[in-house]
């Protein structure tokens, strides 16, 4: 059982009182610990005596178990529930809500991102940042389905905001995306990002534009928002990663560009399903898809319908998954050479969409149609897309695994953990991991030892 502080403490009301609140047993508490400690690649073995020593005898388990008992309590509540609540922890006073707010106005929503990306930095955050929270995202996504774009606001008040502004933060978006992509979230392209929320875009929030110039600061500010979550979310970073991926979405809706919204939306959708929130992630893709298919532009709506494939496959849904995964190849078919992208989704094309449907299939239990898929897939150099690849190679390695070619999903193994290496990505240990869990069947051959040798010590010097 896992090392708990055993030092004598009173019994936990707060705890007891909350858990009753959420109308869940001491059992339904401890699985979903378990649950959540497993998709963050730490295993645990709680059952209904250790939810009992922590309500009954006031024991606190070890970081990061007391954020996943928060974690667990807010799913089930709807809210964010702190460490505090629950008896583990001091009060924040620095303002654990931070970030995590959606006003209704717009006025108080750009005033609240220019703070927000003012004041927190990524000292703060790293020592902030907890398990995901799905139950964040409820309010959010409720009021920018309901409404997602404000009217055009001008402002009067501080420097004026011109269209070498905005370049800049569009050159620093593009560069922090190829950055992200070829060394993975814990590049320090990803620390800059930051600073350029923190010292250009938030005080040019708080200056002075045109309604044109100003809706186009809101959706580049956005997008670096939405960079900056996503780097987050790839680095582990889950409880900064949402408080990002919120700002983003609401500086979409400042911006009234739909499009910038779903696309938003729908990335919320793809951490939440890597977080297992499976049903949660497929309402989000699906309601970016719905909400935008009459203003956004085709690869903006294909790149939803891709996200609600990738959910339905996790889910293990074969019908959905197969049936948006082909919408999302139609929308693609019907770009035309003169259709007006977004810069920013570029990259979604059909290749891009086998490689996700390469992981669907495997996720689906299809080795067969996942290679396929794959085989359509373009090669891409390691030295530019060093994580993309890593990614793609460590799924292709654990389909051949499925479909018992050992041989090749160890060659390709092999090549995966020797490419991820080279990155920062929490998510690129996950996919490793994967691919050790896929060779459980031979783990007496002496090759599997010595590349389960290898990738654990990978996975350890991390």
């Amino acid at each position: 059982m896992p090392a708990e502080h055993r030092r004598p403490r009173n019994p936990n009301r707060d705890l007891e009182q909350l858990l009753d609140a959420a109308a869940m047993s001491r059992k339904g508490l401890a699985k979903r610990v378990n649950d959540l400690s497993a998709l963050a690649g730490t295993p645990r073995g709680y059952t209904h005596t250790s939810a009992s020593n922590w309500i009954d005898r006031g024991m606190i388990p070890r970081p990061p178990v007391p954020a996943l008992i928060a974690a667990t309590l807010g799913e089930r509540l709807g809210r964010r529930v702190t460490l505090h609540e629950i008896g583990m922890g001091a009060p924040d006073t620095s303002g654990p809500d931070i970030g995590l707010d959606f006003p209704r106005d717009p006025e108080e929503a750009l005033r609240n991102a220019a703070q927000y990306w003012s004041t927190v930095d990524r000292r703060t955050l790293l020592t902030r940042s907890g398990p995901f929270a799905v139950a964040a995202f409820t309010s959010p996504v409720h009021r920018w389905l309901a409404d997602p774009a404000d009217p055009p606001t001008a402002r009067e008040d501080g420097r004026r905001v011109g269209r070498a502004d905005l370049d800049e933060l569009w050159d620093a978006a593009e560069e922090a995306r190829r950055w992200d992509s070829k060394y993975g979230g814990g590049n320090w392209k990803s620390s800059s990002v930051l600073d350029c929320l923190q010292h250009r875009a938030a005080p040019l929030l708080r200056g002075s534009y045109t309604e044109h110039i100003g809706a186009e600061l809101c959706t580049v500010t956005s997008e670096l928002a939405r960079i900056a979550a996503w780097s987050a979310v790839d680095m582990g970073q889950h409880d900064a990663a949402q408080r990002h991926f919120i700002q983003a979405l609401r500086l979409a809706r400042s911006a009234g560009d739909v499009q910038a919204g779903s696309y938003v939306l729908a990335t919320m959708a793809l951490a939440s399903f890597l977080r297992g929130h499976t049903a949660e992630a497929i309402d989000m893709a699906e309601g970016a898809y719905e909400r935008a298919k009459h203003q956004a532009a085709p690869r903006v709506l294909a790149f939803a319908k891709l996200a609600a494939a990738r959910a339905y496959g996790r889910a293990g849904d074969a019908k959905r998954a197969i049936t948006a995964l082909a919408a999302s190849e139609r929308l693609l078919d019907s770009i035309q050479l003169h259709t007006r992208d977004p810069q920013w989704l570029t990259y979604l094309t059909h290749a891009r969409l086998s490689t996700d449907a390469t992981e669907i299939h495997h996720h689906l239990g299809n080795p067969q149609a996942a290679l396929r898929w794959s085989r359509q897939a373009l090669p891409m150099p390691a030295g530019v897309y060093t994580r993309a690849v890593g990614l793609r190679t460590a799924v292709v390695s654990a389909t051949h695994l499925q479909a018992g070619d050992l041989d090749r999903g160890l060659a390709l193994g092999e090549r995966a953990v020797d490419i991820l290496g080279q990155v920062r990505s929490a998510r690129a240990h996950d996919y490793i991991r994967n691919i050790n869990h896929a060779l459980q069947p031979w783990q007496k051959d002496q090759r599997v030892t010595a590349f389960l040798t290898t990738s654990n010590q990978a996975l350890a010097g991390a």
